[in-house]
Parts: C-alpha cells; structure tokens; sequence
C-alpha cells in the first residue's frame, strides 16, 4: 500500500494552514460583531453569490461522491451522473419557486417552515426525523466513507481518520455559517484542482493502455471499451437497473430525490437562507453550473477503473476476500498519484469530506437548537445560550457518528447508494409536505402528519414487501424488476414515485373531508407570485444550464 511521502504532507499542510487560517481570520473579525443566533446559524446577509453557491456544492460534495459515486461509475457507468446532471435541473427550479417562499416568510429553519404553515407538532416529528436522519445516515456515512479512503492512502488507521476528519470539521463548524461559507470557497478550489488532477492521471492511464496519448484520445478509448458504461438511461436488461430504473431518472423518482434533497432540507438550504432573493438565485444559479461538471470529477475516475481492470489492471487493489468491491475505484487510482500530486488529491477529499461534515453538522445544531431546545426545554433561552446550546450539539453529534459508524456496514455496500436509498425513506413525505403546503391552502396539519408518518411507513411496507409477496406480476406493468437475489422487487427510486404518490393522495383526501374550521386559509405562508420572476442574467444562465443538460442527455442517452 502506498503511503503519503514528505511533499504530499507539505501540500496537505499548506491546504490545512490556508483553510484553518483563513477560517480563523473569519472567526476574529466576526467576534468584532455583536453574534447573534440568527447571525450564527444563517451569516444573515454576509454571504455573497459565489460564497453560497460554493458552499452548497462543498456540502454536498463529499466521500459519497468521490468515493460511492465513483464506486457507482465503476458498476454502472455515466447512468450515475443523473444524480448530478439533473441536480442542476432541479436547482433552478428550486431558485424560482422556493426560495421566494422561504425569504419572503423569514424562513430559517425547515421544521420553522412545517410549524408556520401547518403546527408545532407536524415541525417536532420532522424535526426528530431529520436529526435521526442526519446524524445516523448522513454524518457516519460521510464521516466513514472518507476515513475508508484516507486510510488507503495514508496508512492512518479508519478510527483515527475518523477523529481527525470531525476535529478538523469541528474547528471549521463552530466558528458558524460565516466561517462554514467562505471557508467552502477555499474548500471547493482544493476538491476541484485535486479531483480533475485524479481524473486526468485517469485518462491518461487508459489512453497509455490502449496506446494512445492525451485526455481526448483516452476518454474516446473509454468510450469503445466500454460503450454499456456510457448510457445514461438504462435498460430493464441491465444488471444495474435496480438502482436507476431507465426513464424514471427523467421522469419519476429521481425528481423527488432531488427536491428533497435541495429544496426541502436543511443542509442545503440553510446556505441561502440568509441572503436577499437575488444573491440567493445567483449562488444557486452557480452551483447548478457546478453541478454539470462534477461527473467529469466524481464518475469519469470509476469508469476509467473499470475499463483498466477489464484490462487487467488493478486485480489484487480492487479485489477483496475475493469480492470485487466497486467502491476501492477511487482510492486505488489516488495511490497512482506522483509524489506531491497524491498531497493535493488527498487535500481535495479532505476538502470534501470536512466541508460536507461541517455543513451536516451546523444543520443538526440549527435544528436542535431553534427548534427543540428554544421551543420544548428552554423557552427563555438567550441568544448567547442558543450559541452555545449550538456548538455543544456539533460536538455531541460527531462524537456519536464516531462511535456508530463502524457498525452501519457501509464498506460493505455501495456507499453513494446506500445513502440514496435510505434517505428515501422519508424524501416523499417531506417534499409532499413542502410542495403542498407552498401551493395549496387547504392542506391540513392532520394531513401533513399523515404524509410525513405515511412516509417511512409506506416505504418500509415497499421495501419489506417482496419478502412476503410475489411482485412478479408487478413486473407486467413495468413496477417491479428481477433483484440480485432472485425476487421481484421495486427498484428503490420507483418506490419513493409510488410513495409520493400515497402521500400526496392522501393529503388531499384528508384535507378535503376535513372541516372547514381546520383548513388552513393561507395567510401564514406569505406567498405573492410576483416575485417568481426572475432577471435576465438569471434566465440566460438558466437557459445555458438546461440546453446543456439536453445536449448531454441527447448524446449519451
């Protein structure tokens, strides 16, 4: 196993003093201001486009990428991609109809939200979802699968990794959202630099197989290889199906999946939360043109794996107790990195895995502490003690993803979609929620906790039902497929569509049979439809984003 050598550890050092120093420097002039609790959590107005957009790209960015998405591109191929290609999608939308809700009602929190538009205890039950969610799928996750790819190219055993990573994330996380957000701009230079140095010793690893040069001629050299790896809708035929089930990236579950994810959930939100309309649409407008260019960093790396071990190439690194594990792709090209270039590719996951663990845990503290401590154990809380309430949970829900990490099994499935899957347990009910709770006044608060219970509940009938069922007729229909252990089952993206489905149906029927005296007239959630305009320059750059992702699709399909 290769290890870090002298200048690796130099360049690392340089990125850790850059980051910490410059955090640092953030940390001392904003001590200057009068901290309040908003100011904390949100940087209420401090934050500039490129700032926001940066940090929403640094959280979300992380070892689940570099590591399962890569992992993902070596099993499937391209298909992957539409996690990130249709993000962008989703992005833009997300900068036209939510964020004006959101702004236009001083929206801080997520569980605010669900409490001023339906009740308190709608917001608790989502409230303790989303902190169960965070900290026991997301934070461990990220927090192991980065210690899995640190240890592989440092030697440094997984638990210290592990350590290291969330001190480092809690040095970054307690100076607030300010630090966290200009502290991501240097994050993203270092993910980005270092991620397309991985791709190009990648490309240039494949092009010098086949006997070739250059990036161009090895990234066509990829493409004959192994053409079942560059279609981005699969085929019921193909063994991956399972995980992205043909047209339902484009038209089903991967919408929900993506709503969810960005336009109803505090991690990502919570960036945007503190800037005026139009800086907010930039930076996400910014991340949207991000988010195009991350397969070239996140999935051309596996593919290039697969194609070299194909052939013959990496049969020991990639193999374990002789299982091929899909997710070693990207830490076995990183130990091919020269002397000094592994350094900074090492930084640049660090980047990652640190920016998205600072950002995972800034929003468990918001949500803890403005939505549970202020409301249910200390009413009177000051803004000095919510501060610190704050900074106590970033510490406490590191410490805990620490200890249970290890026993998720997440190095023995693919990281990216384990993730994916088990955050859709709740994905439908929440979107649901938000979705009609923004654009219809009727929904009640009765059926906003049928959609958010009915959520997990149908999800986990659907996941657990094969078991005890025969779906084989389903498959007639085009709703199940044959899985790897031989049952019919519903591929996990179908599932959230039909689960959104229930959710929003029943939503509906409860708020209509309910009295009138229940139903919400609207006037809480403020909602003036003037402000979906947009301006020029946010149309133009739109447009760009979404002729380039028809293009994309178009040529790849």
């Amino acid at each position: 196993m290769s290890h870090l050598q002298t200048p690796d550890l130099l360049v690392f050092l340089f990125y850790f003093i850059v980051v910490a120093g410059y955090g640092y420097w953030i940390y001392n002039k904003k001590k200057k201001e009068n901290e309040n609790s908003t100011d904390y959590f949100l940087a209420e107005g401090t934050l500039t486009w490129f700032a926001i957009g940066a940090s929403l790209i640094a959280s979300n960015i992380s070892a689940e990428q570099f590591i399962g998405m890569s992992g993902a591109g070596f099993k499937m191929g391209l298909a992957i991609a539409s996690y990130e290609w249709m993000a962008a999608a989703t992005l833009i939308i997300i900068a036209i109809f939510f964020m004006p809700v959101y702004l236009q009602n001083k929206i801080y929190t997520m569980p605010q939200f669900l409490e001023k538009r339906y009740n308190a205890t709608v917001a608790l039950i989502m409230a303790i979802f989303w902190l169960f969610l965070y900290v026991t799928i997301n934070l461990t996750a990220i927090l192991y699968l980065g210690a899995l790819a640190i240890n592989s190219i440092s030697g440094i055993s997984i638990t210290l990794c592990m350590i290291g990573l969330a001190v480092f994330a809690i040095f970054i996380t307690l100076g607030g959202m300010k630090v966290i957000g200009y502290t991501d701009v240097i994050q993203v230079f270092f993910l980005v630099l270092g991620g397309l140095v991985t791709t190009y010793l990648a490309l240039h690893l494949v092009a010098d197989k086949f006997g070739v040069s250059g990036v161009v001629n090895g990234f066509q050299s990829m493409m004959k290889a192994a053409p079942e790896h560059f279609h981005m809708i699969l085929q019921r035929d193909n063994a991956q199906f399972m995980d992205l089930p043909g047209l339902t990236v484009l038209a089903g579950g991967m919408w929900i999946a993506n709503f969810s994810y960005w336009g109803c959930n505090q991690y990502i939100t919570q960036r945007a939360l503190g800037a005026d309309l139009q800086t907010a649409r930039k930076g996400i407008l910014f991340a949207a043109f991000l988010k195009l260019m991350m397969p070239i960093i996140v999935v051309l790396p596996g593919i290039a794996a697969y194609v070299l071990f194909q052939e013959g190439g990496f049969a020991n690194e990639m193999n374990v107790n002789g299982t091929v594990v899909a997710d070693k792709a990207y830490p076995v090209l990183l130990n091919l990195l020269p002397t000094g270039l592994k350094g900074l590719a090492f930084a640049a996951l660090t980047a990652a895995v640190v920016a998205s663990l600072a950002g995972k845990a800034n929003s468990i503290s918001t949500i803890f502490s403005l939505d549970i401590y202020k409301k249910y154990l200390n009413k009177n809380a000051s803004e000095e003690q919510l501060v610190k309430v704050g900074k106590i949970t970033i510490i406490v829900a590191l410490v805990l993803a620490i200890f249970i990490a290890p026993f998720l099994g997440i190095d023995k499935q693919g990281g990216f979609q384990l993730i994916q899957e088990y955050t859709g347990f709740i994905s439908p009910g929440i979107f649901a929620l938000f979705l009609l709770g923004m654009f219809w006044k009727r929904t009640t608060a009765s059926a906003a906790a049928f959609g958010a219970i009915g959520s997990l509940g149908f999800s986990v009938l659907l996941k657990f039902l094969p078991g005890l069922v025969d779906l084989s007729s389903l498959a007639n229909v085009g709703l199940a497929t044959m899985g790897g252990n031989g049952v019919y089952e519903i591929p996990f993206l179908d599932r959230m569509g039909i689960v959104f489905a229930l959710c929003i149906g029943g939503m509906i029927i409860i708020s209509l049979l309910e009295s009138k005296k229940t139903v919400l007239t609207g006037e809480e959630i403020e909602l003036d439809t003037t402000r979906f305009k947009v301006d020029t320059g946010f149309m133009i750059g739109a447009a760009i984003v979404m002729a380039s992702l028809v293009g994309l699709y178009a040529f790849f399909w």
